[in-house]
């Protein structure tokens, strides 16, 4: 255990006596900075932090954190969460100590983000939610299924209008999924365009690039262009080296987003720490088979020329990723056909066609795309790499999870045991950061970064976000293969002064707002 300073080092005036509405005693303050933790209290009154260190004070409220870490509320800027309002207490999150999202991530989101943040306020949510408005999602509502072509410019003054639209509604930037319709058929040149427009208000731009495997080189050099031509900074969406053809290259990848960086470039990057990835079965599909929607989806599949060419490009980007056949990839959620969630591609291949060779397996993805489709688990990434990212100083923790509804399908583990996973694993167990360096990776460098003002430190003033956790105790128990479990050792959540987990206890509070840019 680190040593604590003394807590008359702490930067925080002795204010008078007076009463709190809640005060939480005897902690460890992590203040989300980076400095070292010091004995001391916090005091809040409403929803900001009326005082921390050393005051005469009492509460009307007390928690006694008994030696406890109490930090700031975990920021997490990279998740999924437009259906908050069906789930509106987001238990996984709270859980592992996260108190705001950003959500609109991977070019997805809701357009109308305006109706979106009333929707929030009128619901009442757990956690505060803060939105980037997507371009995927833009260009859909703007362009439909036509994916293909190249927008018009009247089509592009449409998208334009309602990135700015959202921008005034309180996005706090633009994002891309450029591996996922219609992002993957957009050219470099229109996104600047729109990431114009949100730099224009200060927003940030985020992108899941368009390659994450051996030509990731290639989508970083399209992510720093977007920076340098919309003048905006940007935000390497959950940086990985996806697949064995690209492992062992993160070295060569820092010393890349270094020297952009020394460029004069305001670039940063986030990431989970699971050497497994997640999202829908329909990325092993070429990207022609799924434009224009699940119609000419069929329509191709029923053409032998065009199954047989999608086939060949199958087989093509397993080569060229150094992979034989698909046993990296888990069917997480299928609705369709539910026995089959838990199971790898060959394991369903094998139930539903009674042999696993690859061209079982690859009509076995075909089938689940014409039924609907389904999420997936894939691990592709090698954990060398991983820790060499984790601790670089720019990289914040985040899930890239949804809201889980507890004992449905089979998910990503992440979506339950995430920030826990750092505090045990890495910082704990494997001492790869310092305590209060993960912290800072979760509250002041996602809240300076996005803009999230007056949050993500213990400072009087700031909003009362805070977490109280046992960073001896604190674990992620979830697994891939059973990942319906919360993380353990957060004892007290509190968002915006109220507290929303108490004694490890949900206490039913929903006080969660809406986050906009300032």
């Amino acid at each position: 255990m680190r040593r604590l300073l003394p807590l008359l080092l702490l930067s925080t005036t002795i204010v008078q006596a007076q009463e709190f509405d809640l005060v939480v005693r005897h902690a460890r303050l992590i203040d989300g900075t980076g400095a070292p933790a010091v004995e001391g209290d916090i005091a809040m009154r409403g929803n900001r932090i009326a005082a921390v260190g050393k005051f005469a004070g009492t509460g009307r409220s007390e928690i006694d954190a008994a030696g406890r870490v109490v930090a700031p509320g975990f920021i997490d800027v990279h998740t999924h969460c437009e259906d908050i309002c069906d789930l509106p207490m987001a238990e996984n999150f709270l859980r592992m100590g996260v108190t705001t999202i950003v959500t609109g991530n991977c070019g997805m989101s809701k357009v109308d983000l305006g109706e979106f943040f009333r929707d929030i306020e009128r619901t009442k949510v757990a956690v505060n939610v803060a939105s980037l408005i997507a371009q995927g999602s833009v260009r859909f509502q703007v362009m439909g299924g036509s994916f293909a072509r190249p927008p018009t410019p009247d089509e592009v003054a449409k998208m334009r209008a309602l990135v700015e639209q959202a921008m005034q509604d309180g996005a706090v930037g633009l994002s891309t999924g450029l591996i996922y319709l219609p992002g993957t058929f957009t050219k470099t040149e229109e996104i600047i365009e729109l990431a114009k427009v949100a730099a224009a208000h200060g927003g940030i731009y985020t992108s899941h690039m368009r390659y994450e495997n051996y030509r990731i080189r290639d989508a970083l050099d399209e992510t720093f262009r977007i920076a340098r031509e919309a003048h905006i900074p940007a935000e390497v969406s959950h940086l990985k080296l996806s697949g064995p053809a690209a492992w062992g290259r993160a070295d060569e990848i820092i010393a890349y987003l270094d020297k952009a960086r020394a460029d004069g470039l305001s670039i940063t990057q986030d990431q989970y720490v699971y050497t497994a990835s997640s999202t829908g079965i329909s990325q092993l599909l070429p990207d022609e088979a799924l434009e224009g929607g699940a119609a000419r989806y069929r329509e191709r599949l029923a053409d032998p020329v065009q199954k047989a060419k999608f086939t060949a490009q199958m087989k093509e980007m397993l080569r060229t990723s150094a992979r034989s056949d698909y046993t990296y990839a888990v069917i997480a959620n299928f609705s369709a056909d539910k026995k089959l969630n838990g199971k790898t591609i060959p394991q369903a291949a094998k139930i539903l066609r009674g042999s696993d060779s690859l061209a079982d397996q690859i009509e076995t993805v075909f089938d689940i795309q014409l039924r609907g489709g389904a999420a997936g688990v894939f691990h592709g990434m090698d954990e060398k790499d991983l820790q060499k990212f984790l601790v670089q100083p720019l990289t914040m923790i985040v899930s890239d999870s949804g809201v889980r509804k507890f004992g449905d399908a089979v998910p990503h583990p992440r979506g339950y045991g995430n920030n826990a996973r750092v505090l045990g694993r890495y910082v704990r167990e494997l001492k790869l950061l310092p305590l209060e360096d993960a912290v800072r990776k979760m509250t002041s460098l996602p809240a300076h970064t996005f803009h999230l003002k007056n949050r993500g430190e213990l400072k009087p003033d700031f909003v009362a976000d805070l977490v109280v956790f046992d960073p001896a105790t604190v674990s992620d128990p979830s697994t891939y293969d059973d990942p319906h479990h919360y993380a353990t050792g957060f004892s007290d959540v509190i968002v915006n002064g109220v507290p929303v987990i108490r004694a490890d206890q949900l206490t039913g509070a929903r006080p969660g707002t809406p986050v906009k840019l300032q």
